[in-house]
């Protein structure tokens, strides 16, 4: 295992989750990703997601919540995939690659789903990168010396991070070894005297791989004023010591206006591997003045190069959920059953 202190990215992961604010509404997710044998192996998804309501007088409403299960082998192959609400045209998926192709299968076999930005959809869409970062899990095993994996010729310009003068790159070209940084330990993320703070999780096992997300979307101050909301993304990893790690981690806060466009987006990294990585959080501002419909594809088509960030693109991705999360609030404000 590598460790390249001089050249590591920031180590400042969030401390606690913040409060429900009275008015808003949640949205949280994880995907938790085990193995059957060992590390980079056959494993084991778990998808997990809840909206949840905050009244004005700071009563939990739980509006809706789904699950995902898969099993995968090989290179990210598809065995099993189910989800609760049930989908029956997800069968068309098992077979193919939780990777590149994915999303657009999925909308092949579920055309009206992306429209509806459902928690299930949510766990879908993310099934991909979820599976991508958890074989940060196998990076951890130690190779035997001088074992040359490749050069990442096929990755270079990805993002900051693949730039080919990055340290990854360097040491790629080098040694043909992947640098793996040892992220921080993970701050526990449950809220002290509230069980509402968070779905609820299974315990993480050893080699395990999780990706949570919280999107706080907050009610305006006064009429026709901007939402205010707050996103955390968090990537970890359970050591063989027990330790939860973090391996990538951004929040990233800004205001939605009445009229559905984001008036200000900012991205703060919290945690990122290597000392380039960061320099990719600029691109979040990019996002100013664009409506949060159809941010998915528009993000995954022009967000691409060196001055950004995939971790950083899959947590802006999701910023297209304000509009089902404005919704539900505005239904509640307006007295109405979030529907």
């Amino acid at each position: 295992m590598i460790e390249e202190l001089e050249r590591r990215g920031p180590r400042q992961p969030l401390a606690a989750t913040p409060p429900r604010a009275p008015g808003s509404v949640r949205r949280t997710s994880t995907i938790d990703t085990t193995w059957v044998d060992e590390p980079g192996g056959r494993r084991v998804v778990d998808g997990r997601a809840r909206d949840l309501l905050t009244t004005p007088e700071g009563d939990a409403v739980v509006l809706d919540q789904a699950v995902l299960r898969a099993r995968a082998e090989g290179v990210r192959r598809l065995t099993e995939l189910e989800a609760d609400p049930p989908a029956p045209e997800l069968a068309a998926l098992v077979g193919r690659m939780a990777g590149p192709g994915f999303r657009a299968a999925l909308d092949e076999a579920l055309p009206d789903e992306a429209a509806t930005l459902s928690l299930r959809y949510l766990l879908l869409d993310d099934l991909p990168g979820a599976s991508l970062v958890a074989g940060h899990a196998g990076l951890r095993n130690e190779r035997p010396p001088g074992e040359r994996l490749d050069d990442g010729v096929e990755r270079a310009d990805l993002c900051a991070g693949w730039a080919m003068d990055a340290t990854i790159m360097l040491r790629l070209r080098d040694t043909g070894v992947h640098p793996a940084v040892i992220g921080p330990p993970a701050p526990a993320l449950d809220v002290p005297g509230d069980p509402w703070a968070w779905h609820a999780m299974a315990p993480l096992p050893i080699h395990g791989m999780r990706r949570l997300r919280r999107l706080d979307v907050v009610a305006p101050d006064g009429p026709g004023g901007p939402h205010r909301f707050e996103v955390h993304f968090r990537d970890s990893h359970m050591d063989i010591d027990g330790v939860e790690k973090v391996v990538h981690e951004y929040t990233v806060s800004g205001e939605v206006t009445a009229d559905g466009e984001l008036a200000a987006v900012e991205a703060q990294p919290l945690v990122l591997p290597y000392q380039e990585c960061p320099q990719a959080a600029a691109s979040a501002r990019r996002l100013a003045g664009r409506s949060v419909r159809g941010l998915r594809p528009f993000v995954r088509e022009t967000f691409v190069g060196t001055t950004t960030c995939t971790h950083l693109n899959d947590t802006l991705r999701g910023l297209a959920d304000l509009e089902r999360l404005i919704a539900l609030e505005a239904e509640a404000r307006a007295g109405r059953s979030p529907g």
